[in-house]
């Protein structure tokens, strides 16, 4: 029978009912007194408030998830591709801003020698740099010291890279009254911070640094035995020890590097490096990772691990499937502890039972990133009548939580009960010191600000669901980024002394803010703020993340609106619904414009006329369509000219107007024209993608005036085929409507022209055993069409992503469901076009040898000097070494006929 109380430890509190290792009870409140705290309203002071102390956010990445970056781009990827390269790359960091708020941001260091503290935090455009104020008590207030603009302190070595954290240890060294490490992603710094005299600003001396090129740094340490040692560790699991004392007269530190053998515990998979502590011995180390926390014995040669805790020690208390180490810390009970959160569990272990857990709690916090340990003397200090204590002096309570969530509990703990001197359950408890969880977790309000009544509880989760989807609700709210807790003999300074105790408390606010407020032990905790309660603005109305960055600038910010009724109606599949209710809607005023003019329906009607194309007759045949290829051209783009070119010419008129027929529009109450581009003269089908770009803009003047040439096009292809359905009529019921899809349109214009492009021997990509092969359509197309009608050769192909050298085409980025939408088509060059025997005249034979697809410069005659021949040449001779090692390349060029 196990007499021992470690079996207790296995049920975590909130988990089991009734748990053993849980004190509390109305009959208990004597003992240990009140251990919720309230935040005091009236206490509340704004210590410093700029930008400098904001981590300036100013274009935060959207929360969107790789693959849905993907489809949703300007240029979309099918659904397929963006799955398959987000499964390739790995689960990924949905949210960076998040990243920036794992750690907290605010450090103290109080000066011994005066009645001051030292408050440290990342600043500069890219937190690149150390800041500090000095804040110090007069009058009974505590002051922050500014510097001679009104602002902060800086420290004069500036870093090239963002700051990860920053950690201070205080010391008694003679004019140093602590060193700061400040660790960024690839390099840690150190400083010294040196006080001359009595309201003088301190001085941060550079001490040196340490670069680490081959890997991240994970996390970093003090040592608590020996204040010039520090640990850092890197993300492949190095552990670095470094001395300031040893190597002080060195800038750049190398370090001593331990030689950790991880074995079997080497093959982590997706695991990754949480942290590291110092132990009870100066070379005896606490490593945690994602899976397992170690004791890294490095006293001898040869460094010795144990594994203290594992993921599987939790059990069925970890509800979900793949449960995960995430934040670690000493406690500072003894060198022998430390706590550990999960995703639900909270535990305190001992370096001396491995794999048994102390004492466990179900936390109940979403992604928790900070844990610290303090003595419940720190919370309950300045107390009016010392009624607990005994439970004051013994106790310790573990702040978790989450700066990006808002969310943090408080966890108390101690050892059982006094009992009685000279009986057997103290003779028991000299020997078993087992620690107990006084009461159930609280919430603690870091922020002071919120009201957790019920009706702003709602009110605020109604505020995050009206956010659009890709902005976090955490960049609306001013968050608490920072947080330190003043000592008792400088708190005593400020405040009288209260009834149970309490504790002063210095944040950073994300809007900038310094802030100082009391909080006091209580019963009960206050479930309604009045100040914030009375307030009926929306919590999450101001950006403050993302407006810090833009209060220097002298320009204004200035929104524009859009309206996107056609764009949101034709994602979701309702534009034929839209344009019905709006062309049913009367117009409001007079046109100021009447119908549009008879010279652009002459102007484009030439220009269709030399396709063959007729307003009489029916859309054109698809060699048309094939005739107007002059760049390579995806099938997507094919079907486009074909839908283009199957409209009327009445429609295709309201798609291609002059400037003088438009309407101007109404911008910052200015009348402005719209720009668009100009048809070209080179015979083309619509939507004519080979044109000349714009160099004016909409900003006309007297000087530049808009040309009369015909512009467009002005109306996307979905809305005229919409409109197409109404000159049909087919807008006399909902049956009719809901017929009508512009996707089902282009799914059936795709399959007619690949139809075609089968008959005209283009690859048939919808077989596995030609996927691979490109293949000219100037084979067997006699039967198809007649001289009169035949096209160009042309040749077809899959793009190929990634290495170059890949052969084997299922390796290729398309969409395997939907494979016509990679397919290009291009002509070959007139060199390779054959009609029978004879050679058609040969253009620009420079080029010809430089790939089979014709490249049509726009130009009627080329003379190249001397000079240009030679580099020509060169480039010439580059371009066939690498044709030669692309494979993809060659197996394109083979396919083209005499090359």
């Amino acid at each position: 029978m196990n007499n021992s109380e470690d079996w207790k430890s296995l049920f975590p509190i909130g988990s089991v009912f009734g748990a053993p290792f849980l004190l509390s009870g109305p009959s208990l409140n004597a003992i240990l007194g009140p251990l919720l705290f309230n935040p005091c309203p009236q206490s509340l002071t704004q210590l410093f408030n700029s930008s400098s102390l904001s981590p300036l956010l100013l274009n935060p990445p959207p929360h969107f998830s790789l693959s849905r970056f993907l489809s949703s781009s300007d240029f979309p990827v099918p659904t397929s591709v963006s799955f398959s390269v987000d499964s390739l790359l790995g689960p990924q960091q949905l949210n960076d801003a998040a990243s920036m708020f794992y750690h907290n941001r605010l450090q103290l260091l109080q000066d011994p020698n005066g009645n001051s503290i030292i408050v440290f935090f990342p600043t500069g455009s890219n937190n690149e740099q150390v800041g500090f104020l000095v804040v110090s008590v007069k009058d009974k207030n505590l002051v922050a010291m500014r510097d001679h603009d009104g602002g902060i302190f800086t420290a004069r070595k500036s870093l090239s890279e963002r700051i990860v954290r920053i950690l201070v240890n205080p010391t008694e060294d003679l004019g140093c009254i602590g060193y700061l490490l400040v660790y960024t992603l690839y390099s840690v710094h150190w400083f010294c911070v040196k006080v001359s005299g009595v309201d003088e600003v301190p001085v941060l001396g550079y001490m040196g640094c340490k670069s680490f090129k081959s890997c991240s740094i994970l996390s970093a340490c003090w040592s608590p035995h020996l204040p010039e040692e520090s640990l850092v560790l890197t993300e492949n699991g190095g552990l670095y020890l470094f001395d300031l004392e040893s190597e002080s007269y060195n800038t750049y530190y190398t370090g001593t590097k331990f030689k950790v053998s991880w074995g079997s515990y080497a093959n982590s998979g997706n695991c990754k490096w949480l942290g590291c502590e110092f132990s009870w011995h100066p070379r005896i180390f606490v490593v945690a990772r994602s899976d397992m926390v170690f004791l890294v014995d490095c006293r001898f040669d040869e460094c010795n691990l144990t594994c203290l805790a594992n993921i599987d020690m939790f059990g069925v208390y970890a509800p979900i499937e793949k449960e995960e180490l995430i934040t670690f810390s000493r406690a500072i009970s003894d060198q022998f502890h430390f706590v550990l959160a999960s995703d639900n569990i909270l535990v305190v272990c001992d370096v001396r039972k491995p794999l048994m857990p102390v004492l466990q709690w179900q936390h109940g916090l979403d992604k928790p990133c900070y844990v610290h340990v303090f003595r419940l003397s720190e919370l309950r200090a300045n107390s009016r009548y010392n009624k607990n204590e005994w439970a004051t002096e013994t106790g310790f309570g573990i702040i978790l939580g989450s700066f990006w969530n808002c969310e943090f509990s408080l966890f108390c703990y101690g050892p059982s009960l006094p009992t009685p001197e000279g009986s057997m359950a103290s003779e028991i408890s000299k020997f078993s010191k087992s620690f107990y969880a006084w009461e159930l977790p609280s919430d603690l309000l870091l922020s002071g600000h919120e009201c957790r009544c019920g009706a702003c509880l709602v009110r605020e989760e109604f505020s995050k669901d009206y956010l659009p989807i890709w902005i976090d609700w955490q960049q609306k709210k001013d968050l608490v980024l920072g947080f330190g807790i003043l000592s008792s003999d400088l708190s005593s300074l400020i405040f009288e002394p209260d009834e149970f105790g309490g504790f002063t408390l210095i944040r950073l606010m994300s809007s900038g803010k310094l802030e100082l407020q009391r909080y006091v032990a209580s019963w009960d905790l206050v479930k309604k703020n009045e100040a914030s309660h009375s307030d009926l603005t929306l919590s999450l109305e101001d950006n403050f993340l993302l407006s810090m960055g833009f209060e220097d600038s002298k320009f204004p910010r200035k929104f524009k609106y859009v309206e996107l009724a056609y764009l949101v109606a034709y994602m979701n599949g309702n534009l034929f619904q839209l344009l019905n209710s709006n062309m049913m809607r009367p117009s409001k005023g007079s046109c100021k414009k009447d119908s549009f003019g008879v010279d652009s329906h002459k102007v484009l009607c030439e220009k269709l006329r030399i396709f063959n194309f007729s307003p009489s007759r029916a859309p054109p045949a698809i060699d048309i369509v094939f005739n107007d290829i002059n760049l390579p051209a995806s099938i997507h783009e094919v079907v486009l000219r074909r839908l283009w070119t199957g409209l009327p010419v009445e429609l295709l008129q309201l798609a291609f107007s002059s400037y003088s027929e438009f309407l101007e529009v109404l911008l910052d109450n200015k009348k402005l024209p719209l720009e668009f581009l100009v048809v070209p003269d080179q015979p083309q089908l619509p939507p004519f993608f080979i044109r000349k770009p714009s160099s004016c803009s909409n900003k006309w003047s007297s000087k530049v005036q808009p040309s009369d040439n015909l512009v467009g096009p002005v109306l996307p292809v979905p809305i005229l085929l919409v409109l197409d359905e109404f000159r049909k009529g087919h807008s006399n019921s909902k049956e009719q409507m809901d017929l009508f899809s512009f996707e089902e349109e282009l799914t059936a214009q795709r399959n007619e022209v690949l139809k075609v492009a089968r008959e005209l021997n283009i690859l048939d990509f919808l077989s596995e055993q030609n996927a691979s092969n490109a293949v000219s359509l100037a084979d067997e197309r006699d039967n198809v069409w007649d001289d009169s009608g035949k096209p160009n050769s042309f040749l077809s192909y899959h793009p190929h992503g990634g290495d170059c050298s890949v052969e084997d085409p299922k390796e290729d980025i398309y969409d395997k469901n939907n494979h016509s939408s990679a397919l290009m088509i291009s002509k070959l060059h007139k060199e390779v076009r054959t009609c029978g025997d004879k050679m058609e005249s040969i253009e620009q034979e420079l080029f010809h040898n430089l790939c089979p697809i014709d490249l049509n410069f726009g130009v009627t005659g080329m003379n190249f000097s001397s000079q240009e021949l030679t580099h020509y040449n060169l480039l010439k001779m580059d371009l066939s070494k690498w044709g030669e090692k692309c494979n993809p390349y060659e197996a394109c060029y083979s396919q083209a006929p005499g090359i």
